[in-house]
């Protein structure tokens, strides 16, 4: 049986998670392809194929023009000759029927130049550029990792027609619970939070227990209300036992938000084409979560947590759908068996 190959890009964690959570569920062999050290990869339930990394090194030479087709295919880089090699070699040896890529317009393109079918993971956010567009139209179908319900305005019909809306994509959920206070989550994809303007967040509101995990930047001496756990294995566990979650509207912290039904203030962090802010927007209107652009002053503190705890957790509980991972597994064998078929 011909194998699924599935591109994973390494901003973040969450394209990471929602990869693995699919692999250990495809029927068809699946082989991921992405940039994580052996610590994460090991644990992974399939082959993984490192690639070099293409980050920036500075050394390259200035590429003024660009490529209006691309996002990112700066001149003179090395690792990026040698990804894409490594890339097209094992299309080239294993065949896949079908190649997943979340994210890249370089990679679904390739795939695509190399005479095999692609699925396009299609993100939140008013994707309207010519490098989306044209991987869009590419694709054998776009697959989004979120509601239909989160979709931002302006989104063109053909788009939404051709995309399959998975609904988030989490693993099985621990029992929730209540009494942990207030959970502040900074994830791996963003540029973290500010310790000082936390401290007085909690400092402002004395009767709540705050926590907060990820990367945080400056020092300051916590008030006693607030306990700066930084990275922590047992995150689940964490978000489970809390009253209220603060953090931004990243597809990884919603999935488990969303299934452990928890009361949600949603402080969205800038991302390209504005894929936080249009999901906040969504959530707000749905009444599911409370919804700042930016973070509160200390005077606004005690007043919005009182909104946000009025919340009803059964308004972002909705958009959890328990069968979401194993629906969107069998999509994508259906997909490839199609592509089977038809000798793709």
């Amino acid at each position: 049986m011909r194998p699924i190959g599935y591109y994973v890009h390494h901003h973040g964690f969450g394209h990471w998670q929602r990869a693995v959570a699919l692999a250990r569920m495809l029927r068809r062999p699946c082989t991921l392809l992405g940039t994580f050290p052996d610590s994460v990869t090991r644990a992974a339930p399939c082959p993984v194929v490192p690639l070099p990394d293409d980050a920036p090194s500075g050394a390259e030479p200035p590429d003024p023009a660009g490529v209006p087709g691309l996002h990112y295919a700066p001149l003179g880089h090395d690792g990026l000759r040698r990804r894409v090699a490594r890339m097209a070699g094992w299309i080239a040896e294993a065949r896949p029927a079908l190649m997943v890529v979340d994210v890249s317009v370089e990679v679904a393109l390739l795939s695509r130049l190399m005479s095999t079918p692609f699925l396009y993971v299609r993100l939140a956010g008013l994707r309207d550029d010519p490098p989306h567009l044209a991987a869009f139209h590419a694709a054998a179908a776009l697959l989004s990792p979120f509601p239909r319900s989160l979709e931002a305005e302006g989104v063109p019909d053909w788009v939404l027609e051709r995309t399959f809306h998975a609904g988030f994509l989490t693993g099985p959920s621990i029992r929730p619970s209540e009494g942990g206070g207030i959970l502040t989550v900074f994830g791996r994809g963003g540029s973290g939070g500010d310790a000082a303007a936390l401290a007085l967040a909690a400092r402002a509101t004395p009767q709540w227990r705050w926590r907060a995990i990820g990367l945080l930047h400056g020092g300051t001496a916590p008030p006693r209300n607030l306990e700066l756990l930084g990275w922590r294995e047992d995150a689940q566990a964490l978000l489970a036992g809390a009253d209220l979650v603060i953090g931004g509207a990243g597809d990884g912290l919603l999935a488990e938000v969303a299934a452990l039904g928890k009361r949600f203030l949603c402080l969205p962090e800038p991302r390209p084409f504005g894929e936080q802010h249009h999901k906040a927007r969504r959530l707000a209107t749905l009444g599911a979560a409370v919804v700042r652009e930016a973070w509160p002053a200390a005077a606004d503190w005690p007043a919005l947590l009182a909104q946000a705890m009025a919340l009803d957790p059964g308004r972002i509980a909705a958009l959890h759908d328990p069968g979401a991972l194993a629906r969107c597994a069998a999509f994508i064998d259906a997909e490839a068996d199609r592509a089977a078929r038809l000798g793709q």
